[in-house]
């Protein structure tokens, strides 16, 4: 089933302040120094609001990889070419590639999807679009038409996730080229230069940078993509990865299952979502802060807080499963702590 963007607001569910504000309360009964596990502390909150529950389980976690190749590479944007695509992909088929090997620490299911990569890779779920986005400095990145099917195949993927009974959701891409595309969406939907938001991505030299800066300003000029409609500019500027990230995002809104942001691409695909289906912004939890210069500027336009300052910037979902130990450590206080009442001690006041 395919949603128009009015079905995809009409079937978003709304954040319970109510568990977020239970939530608060159990964390203020607790039998310790208030709020002092920090950002930690509100993120436990949160997810009761998005859960519609004070008491949950997060056991069941999944992170969805999109993959997808870039028609821009021809301009000479990135270190490495498009065959990387399917070499990465291939190895989160077999469990082999970074993110694979922290997501089984933090146990967590990895399932690459193909949303439109060049070659085909076996063991991908299928999802494949057309074979990587057009070149967007000599015309459209794909069709509105395509833009809209990749996010709903995000949220397809939601969907079964939620049928599975999954938790929480993890977003990960692959996809050479993908700083490029993010930088363009990013400088349009923010309204800053190309300058201030595009980084190096996978180490790009100097000269890299400066064809980069100027593939994006040329996609801009030859698109006139407009900044008040994030689906014009994302199916002029972006990627199948970004797109279907974004369906994601909302599916998040529409099955009440926290989704967390990764890194930059990422990050945009979220910023896009919240364009498209504002609720979606109330499902969204970001891991941590990429080294990518818009990366930052991004979470900020969400109003969603980071929890790791790392320098991470390698993509896949990597610093997104970085947070999922760490809220089971925070959850784990959250739930089985002793209370002041149990152990017999006044409580903690607010202090003005």
């Amino acid at each position: 089933m395919q949603f128009s963007l009015d079905e995809m607001n009409a079937k978003a569910r709304s954040f319970d302040k109510s568990a977020y504000e239970r939530a608060n309360k159990r964390w203020a009964s607790i039998a310790k120094p208030l709020g002092s596990l920090g950002i930690f502390e509100e993120t436990i909150s949160r997810i009761a609001g998005m859960k519609g529950s004070e008491k949950y389980s997060l056991k069941n976690r999944r992170v969805l990889v999109m993959c997808a190749d870039n028609g821009v590479v021809a301009q000479g944007v990135t270190q490495t070419g498009q065959e990387v695509t399917a070499i990465v992909a291939g190895n989160m088929t077999k469990a082999m590639s970074s993110v694979c090997k922290m997501a089984k620490v933090a146990s967590a299911q990895v399932t690459p999807i193909d949303i439109g990569m060049i070659k085909r890779v076996e063991g991908t779920v299928d999802m494949h679009i057309q074979d990587g986005t057009n070149d967007f400095t000599l015309g459209p990145a794909m069709t509105r038409a395509d833009a809209l099917l990749a996010i709903n195949h995000g949220i397809e993927m939601v969907r079964r996730c939620a049928e599975s009974g999954c938790d929480i959701i993890v977003t990960g891409e692959m996809g050479i080229g993908n700083t490029t595309t993010s930088s363009a969406l990013a400088s349009v939907l923010l309204g800053l230069s190309v300058e201030e938001v595009t980084g190096r991505g996978a180490g790009l030299s100097s000269e890299g940078l400066v064809r980069k800066i100027n593939a994006i300003k040329k996609g801009i000029e030859v698109n006139a993509p407009n900044k008040n409609d994030a689906l014009d500019v994302l199916h002029k500027l972006g990627g199948f990865d970004i797109a279907g990230m974004a369906g994601i995002f909302i599916g998040g809104a529409i099955y009440g299952i926290p989704i967390i942001i990764d890194g930059l691409i990422s990050s945009v695909a979220a910023l896009v979502a919240g364009r498209l289906c504002p609720a979606s912004r109330d499902f969204m939890l970001a891991s941590h802060t990429s080294t990518e210069p818009a990366a930052m500027m991004i979470l900020d336009e969400l109003k969603v807080s980071p929890v790791i300052f790392a320098g991470m910037h390698l993509g896949e979902g990597t610093g997104g499963v970085c947070l999922l130990p760490l809220i089971d450590m925070v959850l784990s206080v959250y739930d089985t702590m002793s209370t002041f009442n149990d152990i017999n001690i006044d409580a903690y006041t607010p202090q003005v």
